[in-house]
């Protein structure tokens, strides 16, 4: 399999390390071209085998999967650049949430799809969200979802949800860091308690969430009334939560919405010449 990567930052380089580290990919299958091409030279000296190109063209030429891992307003011009060298068995992969299927396949006469991963993918968990576009067969989408299932659990999803389950799988391990993150510097500031130990406790409590619900069939909702006992301590921690965090994260949808569909109209500008509305 010939893999090519266009942009080496913060999530093209998390999905090519996840693919090489889970066994997915080889660093002879992979080539990469970056808008700085030293950095794409500086990732492939990390895994010998890998080839660092200077075009976006070669890094698209002769690949049978294409991921474009770039800023939504610079698509317009790598799209540009590999426009003539593509094949119609050729599949383009947008990792880019603001950018649609249709701009895509509006522009290249290939197969197209839209991923949309996390960075939980790194060490092989989480969800990686997939979009097809419609001259994906559907052995053309197992055979991408096995590819993404060393890493993830892949989902299909209808494009218009694009935004919302990328706030849960995507942006969502950011949010619930955060969350910790003041609950662990809480636990500090109050009783003294190590950073250190705090955080390891934290953490690995995470984790135990998790797993309870994802393999024991306990939902949100079970593993509050399972710990929270009538009028003991969690409860009443809990009636406090519900009431300083009522509507919060209601306003965090509406904040990356909002981010959304302003990138969503400079791209729709950038592809058909125009702001567009759509989803």
């Amino acid at each position: 399999m010939n893999v090519g990567f266009i942009g080496t930052g913060s999530m093209g380089s998390l999905l090519i390390e996840s693919f090489l580290s889970s066994g997915a990919l080889a660093p002879n299958d992979i080539t990469v071209s970056n808008r700085t091409y030293a950095k794409a030279k500086a990732l492939a000296e990390r895994y010998p085998g890998m080839r660092a190109v200077n075009t976006n063209a070669d890094a698209a030429c002769g690949s049978d999967y294409v991921f474009l891992c770039v800023k939504p307003h610079e698509f317009i011009y790598v799209v540009e650049d590999i426009k003539p060298v593509l094949l119609p068995h050729q599949t383009v992969i947008s990792i880019t949430s603001p950018v649609l299927v249709s701009h895509l396949e509006g522009e290249l006469d290939c197969k197209i799809a839209k991923i949309i991963p996390s960075i939980t993918n790194l060490v092989w968990s989480g969800a990686s969200l997939c979009i097809y576009g419609s001259r994906m067969e559907e052995q053309d989408r197992k055979r991408l979802e096995s590819l993404f299932a060393h890493i993830s659990e892949p989902l299909r999803i209808d494009e218009q949800y694009t935004r919302i389950v990328s706030d849960l799988s995507s942006c969502g391990p950011a949010f619930i860091a955060f969350l910790l993150q003041q609950f662990v510097d809480a636990a500090v500031e109050e009783t003294g308690i190590p950073r250190s130990a705090a955080q390891q406790v934290a953490a690995n409590m995470l984790l135990g969430t998790g797993l309870l619900l994802t393999e024991s069939g306990l939902t949100m909702e079970d593993v509050q009334q399972r710990v929270a006992v009538p009028g003991g301590i969690t409860a009443q921690a809990l009636k406090l939560l519900q009431r300083e965090t009522d509507g919060i994260f209601n306003q965090v949808i509406r904040t990356t919405h909002n981010k959304y569909q302003e990138d969503l109209v400079r791209v729709s500008s950038l592809f058909y010449g125009e702001e567009v509305n759509g989803q």
